[in-house]
């Protein structure tokens, strides 16, 4: 869970859009989910800035609470309506005392549930799906008329087109690393996964609309872009002449721009990582050597019957050519365990498989069923204490070879992004090619800094080290 940035910084000048009397509106926006939910929630705050809204830091201080939502998995949509039941309380005793508070709920918790939203949490006054946020600051206007708002149905207009530039105010506020999508939806099916029917159909954002936002990233200081994607390699944006480019030949463009210096994309397919993508892994230095792949089991018959298409074979042939284009590249990867069907067998196969790659970092799963999903309707369902036993198994496997990953570091000379304070006044904390926080002195450099270290010893969820010789 995390909480987007949204600075005093992006408010449009003074008086455009601000209340009555020069008050200007304060939100709080409280963020759930994948690196997307973050770009978004960015987004949708430079939308509400062009309207008059302030950041706050407190639910307290805020005339707007949004909340923009994940629906992987049943316990991050139940973590929202928790919060919905405690924001009820609070909009009551603001309405006692006189003053007014409203709730907007955004993400693919609004789009999947949408008006149910309202019945189970009448404090909401807009709920707003991730394709039609651009919308948000009109619907929050028809919410303040008396009657809520439910913005769902995926428009035929493009959200971003609708949405204003980010000033730079507001990039240098969110830091030297950012987010940028360039595709969204996913046209895969996996059984178990309700993004195609949360975010749609693919979509790839032309190639002249991501070059722009990259070089407005890059003048405002940005030296570090990560390209997002539900199915990122999938991407095939058009170019002004109408050819269609791939993920490759986009990469190879962005690193030529000034200032952008490491480049990153997630999250992957296997069956979209073609030779081009390959290759530029091969031959760009601005693309870190880092690679998040997911496979999510290693039995095929489970893969079959999750619509992976594609088998444990394939998959690692497939990091055996990436290895060999790029022997420091370092690989995650997704896992669930316990899906419908899933056997003793079924689940050694994934540590098997687990075991040969051999992974520098993974996230691991119980199988959560989601309403609507070919999964729910599956026979033969995992019992919960399988999936847990079967989980903790699997993650102690995976923190093995994490520690691992992390011993193998030490001595190595890379280049490190500084990218924040550390919790100690004399420490900075970077950011490696391989994607682990690496802690250093803080006299080494400032924010934004690309420094040479040497990797000294390893920490519980990151590196130390010092300046390179």
């Amino acid at each position: 869970m995390t909480q987007a940035i949204l600075t005093p910084d992006t408010a449009p000048e003074a008086g455009a859009g601000a209340q009555s009397g020069g008050q200007s509106k304060k939100v709080f926006v409280k963020t759930y989910g994948c690196q997307m939910n973050v770009y978004d929630s960015e987004r949708m705050g430079d939308a509400l800035s062009r309207d008059g809204y302030q950041a706050v830091d407190t639910v307290e201080a805020a005339d707007l609470i949004l909340i923009n939502t994940c629906h992987i998995r049943e316990k991050a949509a139940e973590k929202v309506y928790s919060q919905l039941g405690r924001l009820a309380k609070l909009k009551k005793q603001r309405n006692a005392d006189g003053g007014d508070l409203m709730v907007a709920v955004a993400g693919c918790v609004a789009q999947a549930e949408g008006r149910e939203i309202i019945r189970r949490a009448p404090v909401v006054d807009v709920v707003i799906g991730p394709q039609t946020y651009h919308r948000l600051p009109e619907a929050l206007a028809k919410a303040r008329q008396g009657e809520s708002v439910v913005e769902t149905e995926f428009p035929t207009e493009d959200k971003f087109d609708g949405l204003p530039k980010t000033p730079e105010t507001a990039i240098r506020a969110r830091g030297v690393a950012a987010f940028l999508t360039v595709q969204e939806g996913c046209d895969k099916f996996c059984t178990f996964c309700v993004v195609p029917y949360t975010r749609g159909a693919e979509v790839s954002r032309p190639v002249d609309r991501i070059l722009g936002e990259a070089e407005r990233l890059a003048s405002a200081g940005v030296r570090e872009v990560t390209l997002l994607g539900q199915n990122v390699n999938a991407w095939h944006g058009k170019g002004a002449d109408g050819r269609e480019w791939g993920l490759g030949e986009l990469v190879r463009r962005l690193a030529t721009i000034d200032g952008i210096d490491r480049i990153r994309y997630t999250t992957s397919h296997p069956r979209d990582m073609d030779d081009a993508l390959i290759e530029a892994h091969r031959d760009l230095p601005e693309l870190m050597p880092y690679l998040h792949l997911p496979v999510q089991a290693g039995s095929d018959r489970i893969l079959k019957a999750m619509n992976r298409r594609h088998t444990a074979a394939e998959y690692i042939r497939l990091v055996e050519r990436i290895r060999a284009a790029r022997p420091d590249i370092a690989l995650s990867g997704d896992f669930i365990v316990g899906f419908p069907g899933e056997t003793d067998e079924d689940f050694e196969d994934t540590m098997r498989l687990v075991r040969e790659v051999n992974y520098a970092s993974a996230f691991t799963f119980k199988y959560s069923i989601r309403p609507g999903t070919p999964g729910a309707d599956m026979d033969n369902q995992v019992d919960e204490a399988v999936k847990t036993e079967r989980l903790a198994r699997l993650q102690d496997l995976i923190n093995q070879q994490t520690r691992a990953f992390g011993r193998e570091c030490v001595g190595k000379t890379v280049d490190l992004l500084l990218e924040k304070p550390g919790r100690n006044t004399d420490q900075i904390i970077g950011r490696s090619p391989w994607l682990q926080p690496v802690i250093v002195d803080a006299k080494l450099g400032k924010i934004g800094d690309i420094v040479r270290v040497r990797i000294t010893q390893p920490g519980t969820s990151g590196l130390f080290a010092e300046p390179a010789e």
